[in-house]
């Protein structure tokens, strides 16, 4: 259910913030880092002008000496405006160095740093609407009317730990472009720490808030961990009962706001609009995530404030929690709980009732009858260690994706000859109208059990 405007039990009164941050000011970036960024920003500008008072210097010997020295000629016309043109070069480059340098240093920094988490100089949503009013080629709706969605997902940006686990990567982004083809979505699958500050489990705050700068025609950024699988493919979101809400995410609001668990919301899947709101709230969120002596810190306050939480360093769902419930006032209004369907769905207790859920049901449902979303939390395939024996994740793992990929072989008369089997076998006998036997099947038809 979604949430009702506070509705959902008390507040977080009485739960400790960490100290508040002037507007405009970097959630994670210390001054002496900005320090180090100024310096080697203008050793680099430095260098940049060394080169080109070289160029300059040969320019100059080639006008006065001449580099032909068989042809004592004057220089031409052309020869002239050739070297007023490097000139004029030249001049336009050492403007933009040093436009780039100078009093705007202390504004500059990485995509981490104060100027990705800084509030921007346009709002987000004002913005998003004159580009879209210069841009009427690319709207912020698709084809039907339905909002533009961008999913975005990542993974570490080396090899894993595991060669199985690189295997597995490949079938779970294999996975999200099916769901994403079916459906009309952009999909971006991103290798590369924006930030070195917010890594982990924190890599995905610098990241959204780039894309959503970046892609004012989006009107939803739906992240999803790499560890999740979409495993109804037919189910679509129901983005009509959002029109109020900006943040969109799984959990349940009695643990929420009456157990203050740590399990209250899964940040493994979740939507955020791209507006302003969605912006502030990443500023908000992201303080307790650089690593080290903060992230340690934070740890030891989330530990303190929420039911059930291990001691370890901040994480990035224990924090959104923390602060949805000591500034439930300012945030919750735009936030919609939802559990009527798998957002996130905890794949122990779903993978072994696949067939169970064939033999019954269709797809289309996205709840426990067939779960939209199945999530390895704990599994870890990429690493080296888990919750969980690595057996039994990447057993379970392969049934999930061959439980949803057989949603989408089927459309071409084909299926996995088991839910553990990697091998197919046709289901459909050969037709000379292969694409009009396509188009006219039914997604959400019941999928068969037999051989």
């Amino acid at each position: 259910m979604g949430y009702n405007n506070g509705k959902g039990g008390g507040g977080g009164g009485g739960l400790p913030m960490t100290a508040p941050r002037p507007r405009g000011a970097s959630p994670l970036s210390s001054h002496g880092h900005h320090h180090r960024s100024r310096k080697i920003h203008r050793t680099f500008n430095n260098v940049k002008i060394t080169v080109l008072c070289g160029l300059v210097t040969i320019l100059v010997l080639r006008g006065t000496i001449g580099l032909n020295l068989s042809l004592p000629n004057q220089p031409t016309d052309a020869d002239a405006l050739a070297g007023a043109k490097a000139v004029e070069d030249i001049d336009r480059i050492l403007r933009e160095i040093r436009s780039d340098g100078g009093a705007d240093d202390d504004a500059a920094g990485d995509l981490g740093g104060s100027a990705a988490f800084n509030a921007t100089a346009l709002n987000a949503t004002e913005a998003a609407a004159a580009y879209a009013a210069a841009n009427p080629g690319f709207p912020s709706t698709v084809a039907g009317g339905k909002p533009r969605i961008l999913l975005v997902t990542g993974s570490q940006p080396g090899p894993c730990d595991n060669p199985l686990g690189d295997h597995y990567l490949l079938k779970t982004t294999k996975n999200k472009i099916d769901y994403c083809r079916l459906h009309g979505i952009e999909i971006v699958h991103n290798l590369a720490h924006l930030d070195t500050e917010l890594a982990g489990y924190w890599a995905k705050l610098p990241l959204l808030r780039r894309l959503m700068l970046s892609h004012p025609e989006v009107e939803w950024i739906w992240w999803m961990d790499s560890d999740a699988l979409f495993t109804d493919m037919a189910f679509e979101l129901p983005l009509s009962r959002y029109q109020d809400r900006n943040l969109i995410i799984h959990g349940y609001q009695d643990l929420l706001f009456e157990k203050h668990s740590w399990i209250a919301l899964n940040t493994g899947s979740f939507l955020f609009r791209n507006c302003q709101w969605s912006l502030d709230l990443l500023d908000a969120w992201a303080p307790m995530g650089p690593k080290g002596f903060i992230r340690d810190e934070a740890g030891k306050i989330l530990t303190a404030n929420l039911k059930g939480r291990p001691a370890f360093e901040a994480d990035d769902q224990s924090a959104l929690i923390y602060l949805l419930l000591s500034q439930k006032e300012k945030w919750m209004n735009k936030v919609f709980i939802e559990n009527s369907y798998y957002l996130h769905g905890f794949w122990a207790g779903l993978v072994d009732k696949y067939e169970e859920m064939m033999e019954n049901h269709h797809p289309g449902l996205g709840d426990e009858r067939w779960p939209f979303v199945t999530h390895f939390v704990g599994c870890k395939p990429c690493g080296s260690y888990g919750d969980y024996p690595v057996e039994r994740c990447l057993r379970s793992m392969e049934r999930a994706f061959n439980f949803a990929d057989n949603q989408v072989l089927r459309l071409y008369g084909f299926a996995h000859k088991g839910l553990e089997s990697p091998k197919i076998k046709r289901v459909r006998n050969q037709t000379t109208k292969p694409i009009d036997d396509k188009e006219n099947l039914d997604v959400k038809a019941k999928i068969s059990t037999t051989s």
